[in-house]
């Protein structure tokens, strides 16, 4: 499931374009929307600049009402960071008291590559919007969060070609009391992906995080490694869902999780895309019967080489 499926599962609502062009159709009410924004050659009917974007939308929607904003391409995303656009949504929290969903940079991969895509410090918007409930990211360079505290955030999802080691301690350094859905994605070195399994220690401990239900450390290089910390982690006890997929997951990780803390508990465990061996998988499967053990795209028998999902 992408971050943008996640998201939806959320916010529950159709998309409106900035700006609303469907001259046939009535402009939809504020809250009952995600309020896309997208600017420069890609989109035909928008603007070229992301503020005459902002500009549009505070002059003609009811912003006190909007409940779910998504942002796409700023421009030319992979040479321009997002700052301007966290600053304008920083400015303008008054104006959107009711916002509880934001997507930050669901950009397509025609449109640029996921290692493309330069973010900037997202922590302004936790700060700012104490009422968000979901916080998606797409991107990973420049990014930086935390540590920071948001009572309200029930989702916080991260998409990148590397994630800064930096963010993920920053996370684990936050205060995010209501968080029951965390998404990682922590993918490869070359792509400033230089988290380590040190980095994970504050998430692991689950101190900060007691709602937490469903912890994703996907799409990663070390996946081995990630395995073998989380078969030992104390937050691990309190998780419904455990996705460690995507990623170069062997049997070693495997063997890891077998031999750690119980995993009877869970209701999934999620390892998709991964390079466990036929025999090994059988083990899995036995050792959990009552858990659904998501163990598709199997590439042991076909890659002598482990590969993450998503790199660029």
């Amino acid at each position: 499931m992408t971050a943008l499926e996640l998201y939806q599962q959320y916010a529950g609502m159709p998309s409106a374009s900035v700006p609303w062009e469907e001259q046939s159709e009535p402009q939809p009410e504020a809250g009952a929307v995600v309020w896309t924004f997208g600017a420069g050659d890609w989109y035909d009917d928008s603007f070229e600049t992301i503020g005459e974007c902002f500009d549009w939308f505070f002059e003609h929607v009811d912003t006190a009402k909007v409940r779910a904003i998504k942002v796409e391409d700023w421009g030319e995303c992979y040479s321009e960071d997002s700052a301007p656009v966290v600053r304008r949504l920083v400015e303008e929290a008054a104006r959107l008291p009711e916002l509880r969903y934001l997507f930050l940079g669901e950009i397509a991969s025609e449109q640029a590559e996921i290692s493309w895509i330069q973010q900037s410090d997202v922590t302004p918007l936790l700060e700012a919007y104490q009422g968000l409930e979901v916080l998606m990211v797409r991107g990973g360079s420049g990014l930086r969060l935390g540590p920071v505290r948001n009572e309200s955030l029930r989702m916080l999802g991260i998409e990148t070609g590397g994630l800064p080691g930096e963010v993920v301690r920053g996370i684990g350094d936050s205060d995010l009391p209501a968080l029951e859905h965390l998404e990682l994605w922590l993918v490869v070195s070359h792509y400033g992906g230089d988290t380590t399994v040190g980095d994970c220690a504050g998430i692991l401990s689950g101190e900060r995080l007691p709602k937490l239900r469903y912890l994703g450390l996907r799409d990663s290089e070390i996946a081995d490694e990630i395995a073998a910390a989380v078969a030992a982690a104390p937050v691990v006890a309190r998780l419904e869902t455990l996705s460690l997929g995507m990623g170069t997951l062997g049997d070693d990780g495997a063997e890891a999780l077998l031999s750690g803390q119980p995993l009877t508990h869970l209701r999934t465990l999620d390892l998709q895309h991964h390079f466990i061996s036929k025999a090994m998988r059988a083990r899995i499967t036995a050792a959990l019967p009552e858990v659904v053990v998501n163990l598709s795209d199997a590439l042991q028998e076909q890659y002598h080489s482990p590969y993450v999902a998503v790199s660029e």
